[in-house]
């Protein structure tokens, strides 16, 4: 007789059906034991290319590759049990062609067994969301502050400033992001992360789309919040002005590090409490 779990993993519909309701908490990780912890408090868990900054040290996201994200996603799914995993989708492995962007996701969603992917861009994007969704892959959207073009946008600035300011003037025509929020949700992603949107704007992309918004750096009139593991936890030397610190366990690790060095350099450790003796004779 097979024994299954009684813990069932959440779906992209099931956060498509948060929308105007329990506010969704996401937050990055790229280890299963980290995975095992998020697990328990988050509905959704990101392995996102932030890993390249955090794990490796990267300047930017953009040499994160296929394989990067794949190894780490599968980390993260032996960890977790009851969360959504998405995965992101590098740089690289989406933008050239509708297809291109099938064979990466098709990819990372049969050797990692995550639930969903995620891509960067809204309406130059939208006929490859569409592509995907059709064909069964449940997509994630990311507008407004979109690291992977960090070439052209020339630094890490927040979005949506001058559209938030003709919103505040009555104009509700909607701008660039608007749009770009729209294309996405048109297209079928089941949901979208807004990254660094002013507030006005963020708030009013919310009311508009049918798709649950997951705000980073775009206000608490998002659907829900998404912040990367390592920043909250006061891990990240410099962190974005939208980054709360929820712990501060750099200061507290270090003093560990500093407490072994020091007690190996004294031979103070291991102490007997630690050593494994000889076993008495029959």
């Amino acid at each position: 007789m097979s024994v299954q779990s009684t813990i069932r993993r959440k779906t992209a519909p099931d956060i498509f059906a948060r929308k105007n309701g329990e506010p969704i908490v996401m937050l990055t990780s790229y280890h299963a034991h980290t995975a095992a912890l998020v697990d328990r408090y988050c509905d959704v868990i990101l392995v996102g290319d932030s890993l390249g900054n955090v794990m490796h040290g990267f300047e930017t996201t953009l040499p994160v590759t296929l394989e990067m994200m794949i190894l780490q996603g599968r980390a993260v799914m032996r960890g977790s049990q009851a969360a959504l995993v998405v995965v992101d989708m590098p740089f690289g492995s989406y933008e050239a062609s509708k297809e291109q962007a099938f064979m990466s996701a098709a990819r990372i969603l049969k050797e990692t067994h995550c639930g969903a992917v995620k891509l960067e861009g809204g309406v130059r994007m939208a006929e490859t969301i569409e592509f995907l969704t059709t064909r069964g892959i449940p997509v994630m959207g990311h507008i407004g502050l979109t690291p992977q073009s960090i070439n052209t946008l020339g630094s890490f600035r927040s979005q949506g400033r001058a559209e938030a300011e003709a919103l505040a003037r009555g104009d509700n025509e909607g701008g660039p992001i608007q749009n770009d929020a729209l294309a996405v949700a048109q297209a079928g992603a089941f949901s979208v992360v807004v990254e660094a949107v002013a507030e006005p704007l963020a708030r009013k992309i919310t009311e508009t789309i049918a798709i649950p918004t997951i705000g980073i750096g775009a206000s608490a009139a998002c659907d829900g919040q998404v912040l990367v593991l390592e920043d909250m936890l006061g891990l990240s030397a410099r962190v974005p002005k939208f980054v709360k610190r929820f712990g501060n366990l750099g200061p507290m690790i270090e003093a560990a590090i500093e407490g072994y060095a020091t007690e190996v350099r004294a031979r103070s450790f291991p102490g007997p409490e630690h050593v494994y003796g000889t076993k008495p004779k029959a």
